[in-house]
């Protein structure tokens, strides 16, 4: 069988198994393919050396792409092996290309209460203009949910769960999660559901659709503006990282945390840990068992990381 038949083959297995996103699909086919071009032969058939070689050419590109091209050929061969096409995986003694996260940015206390004075004050009174109600209910979800902007925004108005304590959610690889509804938010979104026009499938509707993700970046920086705070620290993905940044310093369990964010893997939920040191080693302190033995509470000498 050919490469370009096993791709489409991978692929499949990927979308109804794994439930792979589109853009996942084809940056995974464009990488495939472009390692099929560059061998000879059958990149079915390649080995390992032939493999080093390969990430050898991918040296100058930065270490994410090339960390997702090594991905792509572990998975391309892990499924070459378990459909028989092949009885080992080569790519699995190639070393990953070493990675460094950002550290996300962060929202202090303070900005956040700032945003909120602003966003309730404009949509306080009797009869508060709707772009201020709306505006309030998308920002107590931002902070309050941890929604994704492209979440956020294509909410439809059945999302709601029961009696309303809950969001369903459906994330990346169109995996679906509950998501906690605060009372803030329950509050703001009775306020806003009599102002949707009556039939809308969209929680948050705009002409035929729903509003995007691009004017959801306006609307907030432009709330910023007024609220005496730098628009550029300020975007859904921030309000996102302080959500998940804030419930750590509140004591959220990681895992908790994890689901709440829609992370497949919770060492990308980890790198909101770093900004957290105190707390952790306060947990060391106060819970580990040396620090109850007999009966005593002694301190466990852990330094907090400087970084």
């Amino acid at each position: 069988m050919s490469d370009a038949a096993l791709i489409d083959r991978f692929l499949e297995m990927m979308a109804a198994e794994r439930g792979a996103s589109r853009n996942t699909l084809a940056a995974y086919r464009r990488d495939l393919e472009q390692a099929a071009e560059w061998g000879q032969g059958r990149l079915a058939d390649a080995d390992a050396a032939a493999l080093r070689k390969l990430m050898a050419d991918y040296q100058s590109l930065a270490a994410s792409s090339a960390a997702r091209k090594l991905s792509a050929l572990r998975q391309f061969f892990a499924f070459l092996l378990d459909e028989g096409e092949r009885a080992d995986n080569p790519a699995l003694d190639i070393a990953r290309p070493a990675t460094r996260r950002p550290l996300p940015r962060i929202l202090t206390h303070d900005h956040v209460e700032r945003l909120f004075d602003q966003a309730e004050e404009e949509a306080a009174g009797e009869a508060p203009p709707a772009a201020a109600v709306r505006m309030l209910l998308l920002l107590e979800l931002l902070y309050g949910s941890g929604l994704r902007a492209s979440e956020l925004v294509s909410l439809p108005r059945r999302a709601m769960a029961g009696e309303r304590e809950f969001l369903i959610i459906r994330g990346k690889g169109d995996k679906e999660r509950l998501v906690p509804l605060s009372e803030r938010a329950r509050t703001a979104l009775d306020r806003w559901l009599p102002l949707i026009a009556d039939g809308s499938l969209w929680l948050f509707p705009s002409g035929k659709a729903h509003i995007s993700r691009v004017r959801l970046f306006q609307m907030l920086r432009d709330l910023a503006a007024r609220a005496g705070i730098d628009p550029t620290a300020i975007s859904p993905h921030v309000l996102r990282h302080a959500f998940a940044t804030h419930l750590l310093e509140g004591g959220a369990d990681l895992r908790a945390l994890q689901l709440m964010l829609g992370h497949a893997d919770i060492a990308t939920t980890e790198i909101y840990t770093h900004v957290d040191s105190r707390r952790l080693v306060e947990l060391v302190n106060k819970r580990h068992p040396l620090a109850r033995m007999d009966g005593a509470h002694p301190e466990v000498d852990v330094a907090a990381p400087s970084s």
